[in-house]
């Protein structure tokens, strides 16, 4: 009996053997096939769209952000005090020079005119009354039958009286240039702002706040900060700045149609910024532009002759250095470092680390690796892709137009459609056929 039991453990223990020997052998297999497989599929390059360097005369473009002000900015205050009864103006609209926007209460400065009218004319006739008894006094003196003194008396009172007629003549002026005053005009043509003062509201030479502020924006004033680096090269270039168009291109993006050109520099640098202000003008007939908003300055400083341009996508910023994927001899990738320039449209310049006929990679630069053996094919630019981006909704428009004719029999389609609904009642007449049968 004990032999019978080793001799079935030792047959037990084999046949557990073959089995764990086979499974591990197929592991081993698939593991392997596996490993082949992935060397398969890594074996297989990556497909990538490569660019030709290009060579061509490039314009040199520099910009500056510039802020947009009034030609002349006049600043509306109340020159008399008083309380405001009327605004004569629109506010945003374009006043005249001489036209009225505020009215001040006059009363109390047409009484102060009449009150002074009163007192030049007392001046006048306190005048008259001395020169007439000067005019008698002289001939009386001349034959002295009056005294030395009563001739220099009379003398001293017509002058005296003309000294108050003066002072008379100048306090009437005043209470009529103040009662002017009351009608608060704009100095200049050009657009007025908004009211900061209400109707009721006493104003006055004391008040901090103006009233308004009518600015001249035809022509427009654009000012921007120059570096000392870019005034000294300016100042060098022998090419005269004032007469380099500028370009304004706005908020949006869009490049304002008219050129403007440079007015003037300021007459020191900001030693806090290291900047100069300079001030260009720009015409304004629609009065698009204005004051306080920000645009940017662009102006054709040069044209680099036979400078390579390689697609922006090509290029890599990697902590602060510029590379590039260049396909070499059988489509072998070398990742080269360039010196990167100026920016012309989607292109960019490299003015080392290139050379004309190299093919960069474009597309898929996050795939390749240097040393690595790619599959290029063309780069197709964003210029060369928005016509097919235009043809496709072209084409899908004509059966667009078309679809109101296909819709009414496919209506009419559906409308026949609500007769399905008929096919559950004839379901139900066989469903409950069976089950009679299966009672």
């Amino acid at each position: 009996m004990r032999l019978n039991g080793t001799k079935g453990e030792k047959i037990l223990k084999r046949s557990v053997f073959r089995v764990v020997f086979c499974a591990l052998v197929c592991s081993a297999l698939f593991i392997l096939s596996f490993g082949g497989c992935a060397e398969k599929k890594a074996e297989t390059a990556p497909p990538v769209e490569v660019a030709n360097v290009i060579q061509q005369d490039v314009p040199i473009y520099a910009e500056w952000v510039a802020t947009l002000d009034g030609m002349v900015n006049a600043t509306i205050r109340a020159q008399v005090q008083g309380y405001l009864t009327k605004q004569s103006y629109k506010e945003g609209d374009t006043v005249k020079k001489g036209q009225v926007l505020f009215q001040i209460d006059p009363r109390t400065f047409q009484a102060a005119q009449e009150q002074a009218k009163g007192e030049l004319g007392r001046a006048e006739a306190r005048l008259t009354q001395t020169k007439a008894n000067l005019s008698r006094i002289r001939p009386l003196a001349a034959q002295r039958a009056v005294s030395q003194k009563d001739l220099d008396d009379a003398v001293a009172a017509e002058q005296s009286a003309q000294a108050a007629l003066m002072s008379a003549k100048a306090a009437f002026d005043k209470a009529s240039l103040d009662l002017s005053f009351t009608r608060i005009t704009s100095p200049i043509d050009g657009i007025a702002g908004m009211a900061k003062a209400q109707m009721g509201n006493l104003v006055g030479p004391g008040q901090i706040e103006e009233l308004t502020t009518v600015s001249t924006v035809n022509p427009i004033k654009a000012y921007c900060g120059l570096s000392e680096q870019e005034y000294l090269k300016a100042a060098d270039s022998k090419r005269q700045v004032g007469r380099i168009p500028l370009e304004l291109i706005l908020a949006d993006g869009s490049i304002f149609p008219h050129k403007g050109e440079f007015l003037y520099a300021d007459r020191q640098v900001d030693v806090r910024t290291g900047t100069i202000r300079v001030a260009s003008i720009f015409p304004n007939p629609n009065n698009l532009l204005r004051p306080g908003q920000f645009a940017r300055i662009r102006a054709q400083m040069g044209i680099k002759k036979n400078a390579l341009l390689v697609p922006q996508r090509a290029v890599t910023e990697v902590q602060g250095k510029y590379l590039v994927a260049v396909v070499g001899a059988g489509n072998k990738v070398a990742i080269k470092q360039v010196k990167a320039a100026e920016r012309y449209g989607s292109l960019w310049v490299i003015d080392e680390g290139l050379a004309l006929g190299n093919k960069v990679v474009a597309e898929g630069v996050q795939k390749v690796r240097d040393g690595m053996v790619v599959s290029p094919t063309p780069y197709k630019s964003e210029t060369d892709k928005k016509p097919e981006k235009v043809e496709t909704p072209a084409k899908t428009e004509t059966p667009a137009k078309a679809e109101p004719a296909a819709k009414t029999p496919a209506k009419t389609e559906g409308e026949r459609a609500p007769a399905k609904p008929e096919a559950p009642p004839k379901k139900a007449e066989p469903a409950g056929q069976p089950k009679p049968e299966k009672r």
